[in-house]
């Protein structure tokens, strides 16, 4: 069976509501019925966030929908995810993570190269309403811009 390495699951109101500090890789520990449910493209990132317990960092309530063939040992759908990082890497999100105001979100969640998901995690800063319309804006101009130049 070929690998389906082109799915991309992305969580879309992060961007607009955050201002992406750093981003980071991030392995996640699956079962088997949770690995055949994102590769149908059956996962949603909207809602959920990341927290560091007991040194160990963790999605919460990200989606992963039921495998449509999996008995009685499929998995729940909004569990607890362990995401795996380096030490390094974990200490660093953890101690800025802990300032007020910063959070930690899931992006984007996809496959690699060999068919591993992995999920892309961002320290990020929430926006103010006033920087949500300027986003909106910028975004709006640029698709003025490409419209004048494809013509």
């Amino acid at each position: 069976m070929p690998l389906n390495n082109n799915i991309v699951i992305k969580n879309k109101r992060a961007s607009f509501d955050y201002e992406f500090i750093e981003t980071y890789v991030a392995g996640i520990v699956l079962t088997g019925t949770e690995i055949k449910s994102i590769r149908l493209g059956k996962a949603g990132l909207t809602d959920s966030y990341c927290t560091v317990v007991r040194n160990e960092l963790w999605v919460k309530n990200m989606y992963i929908a039921e495998y449509f063939y999996g008995s009685y040992n499929n998995h729940e759908a909004r569990k607890d995810r362990k995401l795996l990082l380096n030490r390094k890497e974990l200490n660093k999100i953890e101690t800025l993570s802990k300032n007020t105001g910063y959070t930690i979100i899931p992006t984007k969640l996809f496959l690699n190269e060999k068919g591993l998901v992995k999920l892309v995690i961002a320290l990020a800063k929430g926006k103010k309403t006033y920087d949500k319309r300027q986003s909106l804006r910028e975004k709006d101009d640029k698709r003025d811009i490409d419209r004048v130049f494809k013509k």
